[in-house]
């Protein structure tokens, strides 16, 4: 990864409160694991950002290195990495992701 790459991911990630690296856009997920991160996050009414990583190869590669973390979705919440789809819906569904939202929106 380039350090403008790494750059381009850490402003990201920074400006945005949630953030998600995905294929497709929120108004029109890629692909099914993509979708389901955005179904969630629009279920909790929270504002989220997202960047189609189909549209930028060079971050497609480099968030996987960023988080050395192998696939895509990939959701930052307050600066930190979340996870992908499996950890969102674990997390919608114990309840911990609407805390962990409420505590970065608040802050």
């Amino acid at each position: 990864m380039t350090p403008e790459v790494k750059a381009k991911i850490d402003k990201l990630i920074q400006d945005n409160k949630i953030m998600v690296f995905m294929k497709g856009t929120k108004l029109m997920p890629q692909c099914g694991f993509s979708n389901n991160v955005v179904q969630i996050l629009n279920t909790l009414g929270v504002p989220f950002e997202t960047l189609d990583v189909l549209s930028d190869y060079e971050i497609r590669q480099g968030i996987k290195e960023y988080s050395n973390w192998p696939t895509i979705p990939q959701v930052y919440i307050n600066g930190e990495f979340i996870g992908g789809s499996d950890v969102m819906i674990e997390m919608y569904n114990n309840g911990e992701l609407q805390q962990t939202v409420e505590v970065a929106l608040a802050s």
